[in-house]
């Protein structure tokens, strides 16, 4: 997520809280971070029942790489543990029921929330990806297709682009590996230029958790594993959500 509501969350831990008096930015079981807790947050993150959107589906312009790949990691999650991951418009109908912590809480009148990576609606010209999760190995894979809205040099993807798709695989996996909430650093070295329309594979690692963050790695490649397109490495802040009031 983005570097103010990290710096919000940090303003939380200090003296004086961001509304009314002192609060101390609340800090998690690490022993169950890892553990059972994951099956909960997977299951509120994946509803099995839902009248939501999900658009991390196949549709007419994904490119016979992408809809390969997906193919085979869907017959994996029959097997070998993985889950494939909803997307929906917003984060907030990932986590229905729960909310920012206090502080943190941003009140409006919108109604039409959107997360940047699917802000643009016309299918196959902006961000194509889907992300399937592995619960107990605490990884991800996400399968990205650039679209010509993310074009830089022409033909090619902007680097900002999968620095956007890095960070946003990292996100889901690290709430979902040990209630990460918030980007606290990335550090990205690119290496070759995305075709546009192509596919970029982002392998997604936890490496280890530690004073209350996640430390992540991920390496983006073609499919074939014979170009790399870029290298991060990232850091997570763990942030418990809260229950939602009753209204």
């Amino acid at each position: 997520m983005i570097r103010r509501g990290f710096q919000a969350a940090v303003r939380l831990g200090q003296h004086r809280a961001l509304f009314g008096g002192p609060q101390v930015l609340p800090r998690l079981n690490l022993t169950s971070a890892f553990g059972s807790s994951t099956d909960s947050l997977v299951s509120r993150f994946c509803p099995e029942k839902t009248d939501l959107k999900d658009y991390a589906l196949p549709n007419a312009s994904w490119c016979p790489d992408m809809l390969d790949l997906y193919q085979e990691f869907l017959e994996k999650t029959k097997t070998d543990g993985w889950i494939k991951l909803p997307s929906f418009k917003s984060n907030r109908d990932h986590i229905q029921g729960l909310k920012l912590p206090s502080g943190l809480a941003v009140a409006s009148d919108k109604s039409d929330w959107r997360i940047f990576t699917r802000c643009i609606q016309v299918e196959g010209q902006g961000y194509e990806y889907v992300i399937f999760f592995h619960p107990s190995e605490k990884k991800s894979i996400c399968l990205f297709q650039p679209g010509p809205y993310l074009e830089g040099a022409p033909g090619f993807a902007h680097g900002g682009s999968l620095a956007t798709m890095m960070d946003e695989t990292f996100s889901k996996t690290a709430y979902l590996a040990g209630e990460g909430l918030f980007t606290v650093s990335l550090n990205i070295r690119f290496k070759n230029l995305i075709p546009v329309g192509s596919l970029a594979v982002l392998n997604v690692h936890v490496e280890k958790i530690e004073d209350q963050k996640l430390y992540m790695s991920c390496i983006a490649q073609s499919r074939d594993q014979q170009t790399v397109y870029a290298k991060c490495s990232g850091i997570f802040l763990q942030l418990q959500l809260e229950e939602e009031s009753p209204q």
